[in-house]
């Protein structure tokens, strides 16, 4: 009939145990109060490391990542856009690993004067609350093209610090204390790590309400169902109740301008979300809610010759790669979907072993025509934000597709080399 809308089945088909969770965290659930972000509450300037940006202005202030009188301090600039009405603080980070090149580019247009001057959607005299924007977290890592701070150690597994600490762990003291306490929400813009490369998708633990309400406002299709690794911003952030979610989109040591615009995007869009900018946000069709997936690995050793892509959507069968070796002329091994789903993320290094991971596949079954109708011509999602006519939806109009499984290894990342291995959901010891 004209007019009338289709309803949808939707999926439930994360883990039980897991679903359960979700649902009764969600349940308990009531967004706070916040008296002190009605527009009839007193509303001053904001301070930030001793200094002060005034209602409706723009102000970048450098932070010295380490506490020293001699020696090289790393200071990074820290931009606030203060608002002129009472809002929440907003933390935007980029480069939390110094080879990740999405966050730092998403940081900077943002930050450009399309956004930030009159009439901009980031245009401070037209705002509510408080954004900060630091495009790049890890400055020395940044400089020598490393994930890592110079004493080899990942910054992301070191929070919430030591005072006295090693390097990294000073540093993250330091960002705890200036960026993480006093944060309302956490945006941490990430890449795959060297040697693949990652569709965009949202992570946060959707059993954390907050955390949850946000990687739904972020926009976009895919959320993976991640509790946060040890040692990781996003961990000690919830711990604190700060909505907290990390977008991953592309790989490290590259620029990939699909994922810089929809972590552009995303990033306007929770701001929509909560009234700190004007307009309303836009809504994927559907969401896919992944509690885990499946690994294609490399049976034989050789070279790689992969045909798909991060965001591929590929059916049962299909060859999505195969190993050939130079000293083998003439043999080859196929590697097959081993059902229909979605690559979300895919090896960028040619060179494998056997047991190499080469791609990492969602299974989507049962709504594998959903995710078809959203292709281009070379068979990849095309994901909300990454054009210009993203549009708004009511929620009501939304497909969610929960999808089953655990992470192989405890983390989505766990498995794709040794800079995972301790991504292992593990208790603190006190």
């Amino acid at each position: 009939m004209a007019g009338k809308k289709r309803r949808v089945r939707v999926a439930h088909e994360l883990p039980k145990d897991r679903r359960l969770a979700i649902k009764k965290a969600l349940e308990e659930h009531e967004s706070e109060g916040r008296p002190e972000w009605d527009r009839s509450s007193d509303w001053g300037e904001f301070r930030f490391m001793r200094k002060r940006v005034k209602k409706g202005c723009m102000r970048t202030i450098d932070m010295p990542l380490l506490d020293v009188d001699m020696g090289d301090s790393w200071p990074i600039p820290v931009t606030i856009l203060h608002g002129v009405r009472p809002g929440p603080i907003v933390t935007i980070i980029g480069g939390t690993h110094g080879n990740e090149l999405t966050g730092p580019s998403a940081c900077t247009n943002l930050l450009s004067g399309k956004f930030t001057g009159p009439d901009g959607p980031l245009d401070p005299k037209t705002m509510a609350g408080t954004v900060r924007i630091i495009p790049v977290l890890n400055l020395p890592g940044y400089r020598a093209k490393s994930r890592y701070f110079p004493d080899g150690r990942d910054l992301n597994r070191a929070f919430p610090g030591i005072q006295k600490g090693s390097t990294t762990s000073r540093v993250a003291f330091t960002v705890t204390k200036n960026l993480i306490n006093d944060s309302d929400i956490i945006i941490d813009l990430h890449s795959a790590a060297t040697g693949r490369s990652n569709m965009p998708q949202i992570r946060g633990d959707l059993s954390h309400p907050e955390s949850n309400l946000l990687a739904k406002a972020f926009g976009i299709e895919v959320i993976l169902d991640s509790r946060p690794p040890k040692g990781s911003l996003r961990k000690i952030a919830n711990k604190m109740d700060i909505a907290t979610i990390t977008y991953e989109g592309g790989g490290a040591d590259r620029l990939d301008q699909n994922a810089v615009k929809v972590a552009v995007h995303g990033c306007l869009n929770v701001l929509r979300s909560l009234k700190v900018i004007p307009k309303n946000p836009s809504r994927p069709r559907f969401r896919l809610n992944a509690g885990g997936s499946k690994w294609l690995r490399a049976g034989e050793g050789g070279l790689l010759d992969i045909f798909v892509n991060p965001g591929s959507v590929v059916m049962k069968g299909d060859v999505v790669a195969t190993i050939s070796d130079p000293g083998s002329p003439g043999l080859s091994v196929d590697i097959v979907a081993p059902e229909d789903g979605l690559m979300i993320c895919t090896a960028t290094n040619p060179f494998v072993t056997a047991g190499t991971p080469v791609g990492h596949f969602l299974p989507v079954t049962k709504h594998i025509d959903l995710l078809k109708s959203q292709i281009d011509d070379r068979n990849v999602l095309v994901v909300n934000g990454s054009e210009e006519d993203a549009i708004w939806r009511d929620e009501s109009e939304m497909v969610e597709i929960d999808v089953e499984g655990e992470w192989s290894g405890g983390s989505v990342d766990a498995e794709w080399n040794m800079i995972n291995a301790d991504e292992t959901e593990q208790e603190d010891e006190s």
